[in-house]
């Protein structure tokens, strides 16, 4: 067993890349019964073993047994966890706000440390996590969001330093805008918009390349660097 995803969008995309380079795929999700025609997709077109697991990112109670039961600790994790609230839900309810905290923060860093105890004790083994730009500055528009992606890309950093003296990697990959369900109906712009497979293809030549942070489109590196460089007095007269 090779590959492991942790949630079916956009990792779909990325289990079916892996999938082509002879990996065999884990899928993981809440229901992973509803994943069943990607994952005969995947077996067909990589002929490669395919197997699907039941995962929540909010049972952390359940992390351990998650991993106890797979068939085999994999050479790669791809975790794509998270959910997207709107701001003013978060403001009005902070069991929304939990939510999506943990979903984009908690949960994906605890399994991923998890992960990272058994690669260091094995030798080797890759961790991707993706987080996001949002977690570059804290913006009005979605900061409970931006904030629990910051932590995690925080906890990605200091994973990565942390074993930065053995033989496993840690990537983090900021995709920016990418069109899927979760941006579907938003007015996005198309030079700073991804497709699902560009972003799986970006994450596989990381992998190969043993990289450490990835923007999926580079001009997204120049952009959070002309953001984080604005004086906090005139970013908040900002509209972002």
């Amino acid at each position: 067993m090779d590959v492991s995803c942790t949630t079916p969008t956009p990792t779909i995309f990325t289990a079916r890349r892996f999938a082509a380079l002879g990996h065999a795929i884990q899928l993981a999700a809440r229901q992973p019964e509803r994943l069943e025609i990607e994952r005969a997709d995947i077996a067909l077109r990589g002929n490669v073993p395919v197997s699907l697991h039941g995962f929540d990112a909010l049972d952390i109670a359940g992390f351990e047994s998650f991993i106890d039961g797979l068939p085999e600790l994999p050479l790669i994790v791809v975790s794509a966890i998270g959910t997207m609230n709107e701001q003013h839900m978060n403001e009005a309810d902070p069991q929304a706000a939990i939510r999506d905290i943990r979903s984009n923060f908690e949960g994906p860093a605890l399994i991923l440390g998890m992960f990272a105890n058994r690669f260091e004790a094995r030798g080797r083994g890759t961790i991707v996590g993706i987080s996001s730009v949002a977690g570059e500055r804290g913006r009005a528009t979605n900061y409970v969001y931006g904030a629990a992606k910051a932590g995690f890309t925080a906890f990605l950093s200091g994973l990565r330093n942390r074993l930065a003296k053995t033989e496993v990697r840690v990537l983090t990959v900021k995709p920016g805008f990418v069109a899927t369900r979760m941006t579907d109906g938003m007015d996005l712009p198309a030079r700073l918009t991804a497709s699902p497979d560009e972003v799986a293809e970006a994450i596989a030549r990381a992998v190969r390349r043993r990289r450490n942070v990835i923007y999926v489109r580079p001009v997204w590196g120049l952009i959070m660097l002309v953001i984080r460089a604005i004086p906090e007095a005139v970013f908040m007269r900002l509209k972002l």
